[in-house]
């Protein structure tokens, strides 16, 4: 345990996120793992990694994080890298990695050591491949990030979308009240400042003046915008509908994401959203 570190408290849906992450990683790296033809060399990435384990907000238990759960599939991975901000959780971290030899846990921001370190190590023509979890706790991933990684054709991701953050800080009905750092983190996130086209419609009010109105569109509607990102523009072709994570009021607090350059890896992705998302927690 590490000295006043602070675990975060999951909900339910967040633990069926841990899931679907453990459930897929293994199917990866089982696929992976059985090729000869070229033989592949594989790793994870954690970009936000956290402590390693959480706490249940439904029964107070410890739950393990995606950085646990990587560690105990089978077959491994041949590399794990796990980045962090919070020297606390990086303790923790470095504690879950014990001895091993084949983990690697970087201090800092990961849009630059994702950039500068860790996806070097992953080029397409040395027969490399990873798989990269991006769960930010708001707007803090760069589209950069996940641009270079749809160039490569190396990587696949699954990427968190934080319409909750979204919705508190910047797509308000009254969009000229956005303080400038905020329009900032979402343009960073989204790449430049088209989501203020997808977040709002035009609607003309009958009214004596007839005034143009913009009016927010709904979670559903810039989640398939991003969606289209994706696929159109970071240049993924395969990335499937998201599953929505909701919080105890049934409200979407993010869309989970997964894109990739290979069909059967978003038939195991869709497998496996389908199989969760009817689920109800309490």
């Amino acid at each position: 345990m590490t000295k006043g570190l602070r675990y975060d408290e999951i909900g339910y849906w967040s633990e069926i996120k841990l899931d679907i992450i453990k459930e897929y990683a293994a199917a990866y790296s089982r696929i992976l793992s059985s090729r000869s033809s070229p033989i592949f060399y594989h790793f994870y990435i954690d970009a936000f990694a956290g402590a390693g384990k959480h706490k249940s907000k439904s029964t107070g238990e410890f739950v393990l994080g995606s950085p646990a759960n990587a560690l105990l599939v089978s077959p491994r991975f041949r590399e794990y890298h796990f980045i962090d901000l919070d020297e606390q959780k990086i303790e923790s971290l470095e504690q879950l990695a014990g001895t091993r030899q084949d983990v690697y846990i970087h201090h800092g921001d990961c849009n630059h050591i994702l950039l500068d370190k860790v996806l070097p190590r992953a080029r397409y023509d040395n027969y490399r491949r990873a798989l990269c979890v991006q769960d930010p706790y708001g707007l803090d991933l760069d589209w950069e990030v996940i641009y270079t990684v749809g160039q490569m054709q190396s990587v696949e991701i699954f990427v968190i979308f934080p319409v909750a953050d979204m919705n508190r800080n910047v797509l308000w009905r009254k969009p000229e009240g956005v303080s400038p750092a905020q329009i900032d983190r979402m343009n960073r996130f989204w790449g430049d400042d088209s989501w203020r086209k997808e977040a709002y419609a035009s609607s003309r009010q009958m009214s004596f003046f007839k005034e143009s109105q913009e009016e927010k569109v709904s979670n559903e509607t810039i989640a398939e915008a991003f969606r289209r990102r994706l696929k159109e523009v970071a240049g993924f072709p395969h990335v499937p509908k998201p599953i929505a994570m909701r919080n105890t009021q049934n409200a979407v607090v993010y869309y989970l994401f997964f894109a990739s350059h290979k069909p059967v890896a978003e038939n195991i992705v869709q497998y496996i959203f389908n199989k969760y998302e009817n689920m109800r927690g309490n």
